[in-house]
C-alpha cells in the first residue's frame, strides 16, 4: 500500500505549485524581431533606415541656413520693411522641419513577411496545383481578378509573399513597401504609401522656404547697399554745403 501511494505521488511530472518557479522567457515585441534592416527608437515608435548619415546632413543644412538668415537678415528686414517677414520665415521653417521628421520617422508602408508556416502552406498549395510532390519554388507571378480585371502579382523570394500592385522590395531596407516610390537618402527612409504625402509637403515647403530666404537675402543686400550709398551721398552734400557757407 505504501509503495502504491509512493508510486502515485512520484509519477506526477509537475504540479500547479511548480509552474510559478519555471523560468519564463519574456515575449519579444514585433519591432525587436523585425527581419529588415531598419533602426527603431523610442520603443519602436520611430522607424528609420540603416544608413542615416545623409539625413543628418539634410537636417544640419536646414538648421544652419535658417539660423544664419534669422540671425543676420531678419532683424534688418523687420526694421526696414515689415515685422511679418520673420514670422512667415519661422512658420515655414517649423513646417519644413515637421514634415521632414514625419517623413523620416514614420513607417513608409512595410508589408509584413510571411511566417514559416504561411510560406510552407503556400509552397504546398503550389505543389498540389502542379501535381508534384518534390520542392519547387513558387512562380514569379500570379494572376488574380479584382473588380473584373486581371491583375498580376509578383512574388518576393525574400519576404515569401505575393506583392500587391505598385509594391516593390527595397534593397537597402530589405523590406517590401506598399506603393513604393523610391528610397530617399536625404530623408533617411523609403517613400511609400504611409509617408508619401508628408514627403510631398516637405519638398513643396522646402522649395518655398528656399525661394523665400533667397529673395529676402537679395533684398537685404540691395537695401544695405542703397542705404550705404545714401549715407555717403548725404555726407558729401553736407561737406559741399559747409564749404559754400564759408
Amino acid at each position: 500500500m505504501r509503495e502504491c501511494e509512493y508510486s502515485q505521488i512520484s509519477t506526477r511530472s509537475s504540479t500547479p505549485m511548480e509552474t510559478p518557479y519555471k523560468s519564463r522567457t519574456p515575449k519579444r515585441k514585433k519591432w525587436e524581431a523585425f527581419p529588415g534592416r531598419n533602426k527603431f527608437y523610442c520603443d519602436g515608435r520611430i522607424m528609420m533606415a540603416k544608413q542615416t548619415g545623409v539625413f543628418y546632413l539634410t537636417l544640419v543644412l536646414i538648421l544652419v541656413t535658417c539660423g544664419l538668415f534669422f540671425t543676420f537678415d531678419c532683424q534688418f528686414l523687420a526694421q526696414e520693411l515689415s515685422p511679418i517677414i520673420p514670422v512667415i520665415g519661422g512658420a515655414l521653417f517649423l513646417f519644413v522641419l515637421g514634415t521632414l521628421l514625419r517623413t523620416s520617422f514614420s513607417d513608409p508602408g512595410v508589408l509584413p513577411r510571411a511566417t514559416p508556416d504561411e510560406a510552407a502552406d503556400l509552397e504546398r498549395q503550389i505543389d498540389v496545383a502542379n501535381g508534384s510532390t518534390g520542392y519547387r519554388p513558387p512562380p514569379r507571378t500570379k494572376e488574380v481578378v479584382i473588380n473584373g480585371q486581371t491583375v498580376k502579382l509578383k512574388y518576393c523570394f525574400t519576404c515569401k509573399i505575393f506583392r500587391p500592385p505598385r509594391a516593390s522590395h527595397c534593397s537597402l531596407c530589405d523590406n517590401c513597401v506598399e506603393r513604393f516610390d523610391h528610397h530617399c537618402p536625404w530623408v533617411g527612409n523609403c517613400v511609400g504609401r504611409r509617408n508619401y504625402r508628408f514627403f510631398y509637403m516637405f519638398i513643396l515647403s522646402l522649395s518655398f522656404l528656399t525661394i523665400f530666404i533667397f529673395a529676402f537675402v537679395i533684398t537685404h543686400i540691395i537695401l544695405r547697399k542703397s542705404h550705404c550709398m545714401g549715407i555717403s551721398y548725404n555726407a558729401e552734400y553736407c561737406d559741399l554745403f559747409c564749404q559754400c557757407q564759408e
